[in-house]
């Protein structure tokens, strides 16, 4: 299109120009056709509509637009057209407002279409996206960036900011997401492809679909909170009504394969396969499965159109129908064997349950196509109809059986089961006494005759007919219950009462556990299920098990306070230290040990007395169980030789655990008692002697073993203690534990274990004596011979100041030397040693003295005499 330039010659100035006419004239004629021309384009190109149902198809009417309008744009601004304007405009030509009424309009036209040409290419790659996108996936990624770059037309564009003008604008993306939408869910292709697929892509479309809306929502708030002016106040119904309806086709597409996949292939197809040898089955399966979709595969409506959802409510109602039947067939054929209960339900009257619930299923849904005539009318309508009578009568064929075999078992196996005998045992009552578990009862209640009860109740339910011996024993339900609860809970007592007896106590009780079996046996042996004395049994039972539990509480409480008893005794110290007065003074090794005795002598005073009360609860027990005092009645013979074996056996414990406390005290290095190291000319030696030491440690061994003396034996039979037996005259016995503990291999192990320890330990104090061996020239050597010797060699002054240095250097050693020696429980002093070293060095040195100083005196006296020689020979 392009403007017709005017013939005349322009050259000159305007003003003299507009004056010409001829000109004048020349320049109208133009400017005429330029308006008309302007006039026809402006007005089609404001006719023309987008070629499409598409976004891209707006946006390629707006550059068009834009590119037409922008070439009369170009042309206007030309400097020849624009003097032509001018010159219209001197002249004061009446055409001039016509012609600038149109040229105005040009402009505003040709503004809008640049700046929504411009705005929308800013769309263009996301719209391209979706219209030509590989996959759904594409599609769903793209809406999140394109509606936030329509955002942003919407709050920078002078035009797109308007309803009028994004509504439409909305409406073909809406269009353009549906469209690609049913291009992906293909249904005469989808039933094709692999089933996990199919799913997969009706999955990623409703997915797109549902997206669409929500972030068109999301967007909606955020032009709200970007606060601009004017919001997104749209019609929704207009943009979402397809797309709405498209999800719920989706959601419909999705349940058929998940029926399909879930219901029928995964289900029973792999069911079938395990249990059945004939393919043809599967097979068979398959075919009809093929069938029940085939119609989704030969729609001839768009399933996606909202005017066809009558149509495809209709396709949707009759695949229901068709996975109602098929699924509760297969779900029937699979069951069979092995039918699904509902909770507390029998296995037979549930399995008639479970098939009367099967049916009505089925029954329920035909009631509900036949009201609907067209569905039922087709010829997939009758085969249903006639699969459907079919599977009917095998329920009701598998109903007649259930119950005619339950009702003949009840008939032959009820009789019998009311014969049973209340209990049942597991050994023999004649059978002697050996153990606490020797006889076990059992309720005999058989679990088949509760079942019969519940089965006859829910038969009646069901309307059945039951045998009149079994409602008989159903409306006996509550007496039975009450019966075999009382009964499991009296043989509860029981078996808890036979558990807390040990074998002891169990032999003293026989009598009473005797009693207990002869009232017990009548319930395994006489009464039965039909008896009328099961009542007075179970208050029987339950009244003579009370009175021995009372009475074994009774024996327990006494037998407690026996075993605090000999608790006490046994962790009794028979090795009680002394303490010493200051931190460094300890006792000596007798006194240590004089110590002890007397302590054990004041423990073992204690623990007699606890022993000597033991006899007196005995008797109780015996006043208890035998209504006697004596103390020796036979039938607690057996109970009084097992506590006179339990306090052999504390005893035992007692010596025991006390020896190894005292074996650990000498091995502890925590001195206890001291020694001291002296000197017995000529020896250096220990204080008691190692052999006085180990006297002692052997005498207070033998005085913890002794200690049993103390604890006189019972006589045979009886918990009375043994008289002393005169042998002689002049000589007692008494009868103690002593004898059998003091031979006990433990002990004996215990107390040679003390005794080599403490003998090693003086072998290991005497062994730390040798270094003080070495000054024992000091005492062993003959003073008087040494100096005699000495004197007469009359040695010079420096010899005598090296025997003196030496001697004075001993003195001086053994006072730095340590004066304490500590191993294990034992403290040597070392100090009256040392002490002994140091007067002999002393000695010593007092002698070199005196001998020097005579020596000096009879040379100072020789010295003097030569003097006086000398002078009177002068």
């Amino acid at each position: 299109l392009k403007l017709e330039m005017p013939t005349v010659n322009l050259d000159g100035e305007v003003t003299v120009l507009a004056t010409v006419p001829e000109v004048v004239q020349s320049l109208k004629s133009c400017a005429v056709t330029w308006q008309k021309l302007i006039s026809r384009v402006l007005e089609e190109q404001l006719k023309k509509v987008p070629q499409g149902n598409g976004p891209l198809a707006e946006i390629d009417l707006w550059r068009e637009r834009n590119a037409t309008l922008s070439a009369f744009t170009e042309q206007i601004k030309l400097p020849e057209v624009q003097k032509v304007l001018e010159i219209l405009q001197e002249a004061e030509s009446e055409f001039t407002g016509d012609l600038q009424i149109v040229l105005s309009d040009l402009k505003k036209h040709h503004m809008e279409a640049q700046d929504n040409a411009k705005f929308l290419s800013t769309l263009e790659r996301h719209l391209k996206n979706l219209s030509t996108g590989s996959g759904v996936d594409v599609i769903s990624n793209t809406i999140p960036s394109l509606l936030n770059a329509l955002r942003m037309v919407w709050i920078l564009s002078r035009h797109y900011n308007k309803d009028e003008c994004m509504v439409p604008f909305l409406e073909r993306i809406s269009w353009e997401i549906s469209a690609r939408v049913r291009k992906v869910v293909d249904l005469q292709t989808l039933f094709k492809q692999d089933i996990a697929a199919a799913k997969k892509k009706i999955t990623e479309a409703k997915t797109t679909l549902e997206q669409w809306k929500k972030c068109y929502f999301t967007t909606c708030i955020q032009v709200e909170e970007s606060g601009s002016e004017r919001y997104w106040k749209f019609d929704v119904n207009r943009l979402f009504e397809k797309t709405d309806y498209m999800v719920l086709i989706c959601q419909d597409l999705h349940d058929i394969f998940q029926v399909v996949t879930e219901e029928l292939y995964n289900v029973f197809i792999p069911e079938l396969t395990m249990v059945t040898e004939n393919p043809k089955g599967i097979d068979e399966l398959r075919r009809e499965v093929n069938i029940v979709i085939s119609p989704m595969e030969d729609l001839t409506f768009d399933p996606f159109s909202m005017e066809s959802a009558r149509d495809w409510a209709f396709v949707m109602e009759e695949f229901r129908e068709d996975v109602t039947v098929e699924i509760v067939k297969r779900i029937f054929v699979q069951n069979l064997k092995n039918p699904p209960l509902y909770k507390n339900h029998p296995p037979v009257a549930g399995a008639i349950s479970w098939s009367r619930s099967l049916s009505h299923r089925i029954k329920h849904t035909i009631t509900r196509f036949q009201e609907e005539e067209d569905l039922l009318a087709t010829e997939r309508g009758k085969e249903v109809k006639q699969i459907y009578l079919k599977v009917a009568k095998k329920m009701k064929d598998y109903e007649d059986k259930k119950y005619r075999q339950w009702r003949e078992r009840t008939e032959h196996i009820l009789p019998l089961l009311l014969k049973h005998t209340l209990l049942t045992v597991s050994s023999a009552i004649e059978e002697p006494v050996t153990t606490k578990k020797n006889v076990c009862f059992t309720l005999n209640f058989s679990p088949e005759m509760q079942e019969i009860i519940i089965e006859t109740k829910y038969m009646e339910q069901l309307g059945l007919p039951v045998p009149e011996m079994a409602r008989y024993v159903a409306l006996q339900e509550d007496k039975y219950l009450r019966y075999t609860s009382k009964l499991k809970a009296m043989l509860d007592r029981y078996h808890k009462l036979m558990e807390m007896m040990n074998e002891a106590e169990t032999k003293l009780l026989n009598d009473y556990i005797q009693e207990l079996w002869r009232i017990l046996k009548a319930g395994h042996k006489r009464l039965t299920w039909k008896s009328v004395g099961i009542g007075e049994f179970i208050v029987q039972c339950t009244e003579t098990i009370g009175k021995l539990e009372l009475l074994v509480h009774q024996i327990h409480n006494i037998s407690e306070d026996i075993s605090s008893k000999l608790q006490s005794i046994e962790s009794t110290n028979l090795f009680k230290f002394p303490h010493s007065a200051n931190g460094d003074k300890l006792p000596g090794a007798k006194e240590f040990f004089d110590y002890v005795k007397c302590e054990q002598a004041k423990n073992v005073e204690h623990v007699v007395r606890k022993y000597s009360a033991i006899p007196q609860l005995l008797i109780e027990v015996e006043r208890r169980v035998a209504n006697t005092n004596s103390g020796k009645s036979p039938k607690l013979a057996s109970y009084y030789a097992y506590w006179e074996n339990r306090i052999y056996q504390v005893l035992t414990q007692l010596i025991v655990k006390n020896l190894q406390a005292f074996n650990a005290t000498v091995l502890a290095n925590v001195p206890l008692l001291q020694i001291e190291a002296v000197l017995s000319v000529p020896e250096i030696t220990l204080q008691p002697n190692a052999s006085e030491i180990e006297k002692m440690t052997v005498q207070s061994i033998q005085d913890c073993v002794e200690v049993t003396k103390h604890f006189i034996r019972w006589m045979h039979g009886t918990c009375i203690e043994c008289p002393p037996q005169h042998i002689k005259a002049d000589e007692v016995v008494t009868f103690s534990f002593y004898s059998d503990i003091s031979q006990s291999p433990l002990i004996i192990e215990q107390a040679v274990l003390i005794t080599q320890n403490v003998h090693n330990l003086l072998a290991s104090l005497n062994k730390c004596l040798d270094q003080w061996k070495r000054y024992d020239l000091l005492w062993k050597s003959d003073r008087g011979s040494v100096l005699d010797r000495l004197a007469a060699e009359k040695p010079a002054c420096v010899i005598f100041d090296e025997h003196l240095q030496f001697y004075m250097k001993v003195a001086q050693e053994v006072t730095q030397k340590p004066l304490i020696k500590d191993e294990q429980f034992i403290r040597l002093q070392l100090a009256p040693l040392a002490s002994a070293v140091q007067e002999n060095a002393k000695i010593w040195v007092m002698s070199l003295g005196k001998l020097l100083n005579e020596l000096a005196r009879e040379e100072l006296f020789s010295l003097q005499g030569e003097i006086q020689v000398g002078v009177f020979s002068l």
